[in-house]
């Protein structure tokens, strides 16, 4: 069954577009999977991969040079991002992400900060922070989430992609034999996304920003993309002609439709009126991973997804806000997920209560025009 889901929260009009300087700051955080840090233009020169839309995103407000992500695989990341903390203080690995709960009852999550706040809250794309237990999004803080359910991109006979196995990957084996093209609506059955999957997210995160513009909103677009199986959409497989290998070339695709995406979203902020009332948060879950067998993808840094060498932990992360950070600006000190928590509480005038002991500090006073 294929559903394309038109993503709306109760219709509480809590202000006019036109009321926006006004009201409530709007939260987005784009985070990427397993983005390497030399991908991108705006790190690496070198790189074969256009990213336009997210060298004008870097450049449209704070470039952080040495940023950190918590871990150098994924659901630590995530769980830090989400709750300000390291992930080693409750984090229980495997057991957090599949049986006991990983988060504290008695700390909010950000979701959980913001919607008290009265915020709409969407989550869209991977969470691999479990759905049992509590653990669910729609359990820490989301209204609405709209999940990875498995692991394809598309069918893997969908004309409309271009694939790259890599037989010598057991990883890579193990995705293609059991993953699905599919999704979940909050813990609703699998069902078909309706198109390429990274472009299907970037659809409904649109939905999400045009059905809340009267109202304050925390979307967390949580891409797959440039995660394994390779899986390019052909449009931007057949707009990389330079680049001769296979493997590189459908992996290339996929960055590029990871910054379509970012620039469609960015779109829908400024044709709805938002750009100066939205804080936009963009990073990688880690760093590039090594098993695609492309050895450029954490350029300058050794090291891959996994570990915890410079490549695995070092990643891309950019804050744009036109009314608050001046453009142009780049911060070369250390940074890390974690400061996302306290920045998007700074940014939106949330008082943190100290008992919550957080790790992360706010970037805001090192961004803002004072």
């Amino acid at each position: 069954m294929k559903l394309s889901l038109f993503i709306t929260l109760p219709l509480l009009m809590l202000v006019s577009v036109s009321q926006a300087a006004e009201r409530p700051l709007n939260v987005l955080v784009i985070y990427a999977d397993d983005l390497g840090f030399g991908d991108l233009q705006c790190y690496n020169p070198d790189s074969k991969i256009p990213t336009p839309n997210l060298n004008t995103l870097a450049a449209s407000g704070m470039k952080f040079t040495d940023a950190h992500s918590s871990s150098g695989i994924c659901s630590p990341s995530r769980y830090a991002m989400l709750t300000g903390r390291y992930h080693w203080r409750k984090f229980h690995g495997i057991v957090g992400v599949f049986g006991e709960s990983a988060f504290s009852a008695e700390r909010l999550t950000l979701p959980e900060m913001l919607k008290a706040k009265g915020y709409a809250t969407a989550a869209i794309g991977k969470w691999h922070l479990g759905r049992k237990n509590g653990m669910a999004p729609q359990d820490q803080g989301f209204d609405q989430s709209l999940l990875m359910h498995s692991g394809l991109y598309a069918a893997e006979d969908d004309p409309n992609v271009v694939n790259s196995k890599l037989s010598y990957d057991p990883i890579d084996r193990f995705l293609w034999a059991g993953m699905k093209y599919a999704a979940s609506y909050n813990g609703s059955a699998a069902f078909e996304p309706d198109g390429y999957l990274t472009d299907y997210y970037t659809n409904e995160a649109v939905k999400v920003i045009e059905n809340n513009a009267n109202r304050p909103f925390f979307l967390f677009l949580a891409h797959w993309a440039p995660h394994t199986p390779l899986q390019s959409a052909k449009q931007d497989y057949d707009a990389l002609t330079h680049i001769s290998d296979h493997t590189e070339r459908v992996y290339a695709g996929m960055v590029r439709g990871l910054d379509r995406g970012v620039g469609r979203v960015l779109t829908a902020i400024k044709d709805n009126g938002l750009e100066d009332n939205t804080i936009v948060i963009f990073t990688s879950d880690n760093g590039g991973a090594g098993y695609v067998g492309i050895s450029d993808l954490n350029k300058p840094f050794r090291g891959w997804k996994i570990t915890n060498f410079e490549g695995g932990i070092h990643v891309p992360y950019f804050i744009k806000w036109p009314a608050q950070i001046p453009a142009g600006q780049s911060f070369d000190e250390p940074v890390h997920h974690f400061d996302i928590y306290a920045t998007a509480a700074d940014a939106a005038g949330i008082r943190l209560n100290p008992e919550h002991k957080l790790d992360g500090v706010s970037l805001m006073p090192y961004a803002r025009a004072d």
